[in-house]
């Protein structure tokens, strides 16, 4: 790559799971050159792309202050910039119990939150016909994320720790899609009951919202939006 920054970033505009990384990107004050592809033309799943990512899927990443070291799949490249980059642990857990908590997050946030909302998306935005039955089955597991999510922020202030980790960051994303897009025609739902239902998640997930890494990340991702 000829554009001289430390990263280069496989995204997409509209997805959540690229942004994970550009929040991390930005908290770590990395510098990164975003090249966004086209998922309706199927471009990462173009010969070039599967060269980078086999499984054709975005985000994927390319350091190239480290011998042009590629690594995909979200979390694991969250992962990654904090154990090689984020040597005073600012957004990351130092200790061991820490850093395996740290895990725990990732790996639900990977396996409990991504999927189901994502299927929740599907079911509603793109599926060729309607399924209410199957849609209204993912906005159920939505609630349930946040409910086990409140569960725990009800008596810390953070997942891991006594600050705001990767842990933390990799909701941010997909609870802000969910919020926007996701649960607005789900019966009942409203921010006033998130409010009342979820007030650990909601006070959690505004105190990230006004981070000043994340602030920038939503400018970049609307920017990118607009273009």
């Amino acid at each position: 790559m000829s554009h001289g920054k430390h990263f280069t970033l496989y995204s997409n505009q509209g997805g959540p799971n690229g942004w994970k990384v550009v929040m991390v990107l930005e908290e770590l004050g990395l510098s990164y050159e975003t090249i966004y592809l086209d998922l309706y033309k199927e471009e990462s799943k173009s010969p070039e792309f599967l060269k980078v990512n086999p499984n054709g899927r975005i985000p994927a990443l390319i350091d190239h202050k480290n011998d042009d070291f590629v690594i995909w799949e979200s979390d694991a490249i969250m992962l990654y910039l904090v154990d090689k980059y984020d040597t005073e642990h600012k957004i990351s857990a130092a200790e061991t119990n820490g850093k395996y908590h740290q895990l725990q997050w990732l790996f639900f946030q990977a396996s409990g939150q991504g999927p189901y909302f994502g299927q929740a998306g599907w079911f509603k935005l793109f599926h060729p016909e309607k399924v209410p039955s199957a849609q209204q089955r993912y906005q159920k597991e939505i609630l349930r994320v946040w409910g086990v999510l409140d569960s725990v922020l009800s008596k810390r202030e953070w997942l891991v720790g006594d600050k705001c980790t990767i842990a933390d960051l990799s909701f941010v994303p997909w609870d802000l899609t969910a919020l926007k897009f996701l649960m607005t025609d789900y019966e009942g739902f409203s921010e006033e009951t998130f409010q009342k239902d979820f007030p650990a998640v909601k006070r959690w997930h505004t105190a990230m919202m006004t981070r000043e890494a994340v602030v920038k990340t939503w400018a970049v991702r609307n920017a990118a939006n607009k273009a």
